[in-house]
């Protein structure tokens, strides 16, 4: 959902706003935050990773991943997004920052950040849906 949210809309095809309308519906059938989306099985949970905020972003999708490509497209203020925005914001820590729970050592030529330690980039990431969600110069 990213790549087609880069798209200036008035640039989409028929084809890539209908995709888009399709996936925006899959993305807030459920909060988030409770993923509860469709399963191959009734018994499914989601991947370990969906809950553990990280950067680089590579192949393992996260919750905020999710929130950005949904406020990408505009649907920051969705009401059914309450939820795991709520929940984006009890991950910060004290200091006001979010800490990178997923940083892929050893997985990438270069180790970007600590693993657990605070994140400039899941900070900015995270700060960045809320500020669509909320407005500017707002976190919570």
């Amino acid at each position: 959902m990213l790549a087609p949210a880069r798209i200036p809309p008035r640039r989409r095809t028929r084809a890539v706003r209908d995709a888009v309308s399709v996936g925006v519906d899959f993305l807030l059938a459920c909060d988030p935050a409770t993923p509860e989306y469709p399963t191959p099985t009734p018994d499914s949970k989601p991947s370990g990773a969906w809950f553990p905020l990280g950067f680089p972003v590579a192949y393992v999708t996260d919750v905020l991943q999710v929130l950005e490509a949904l406020s990408e497209l505009g649907h920051a203020r969705d009401p059914r997004l309450a939820g795991a925005l709520g929940w984006l914001v009890s991950q910060r820590d004290e200091d006001g920052r979010w800490r990178n729970r997923h940083a892929y050592h050893a997985k990438t030529t270069v180790d970007f950040e600590h693993q657990g330690a605070p994140s400039t980039w899941v900070t900015v990431r995270a700060y960045s849906v809320l500020q669509a969600a909320h407005g500017p110069g707002t976190a919570t």
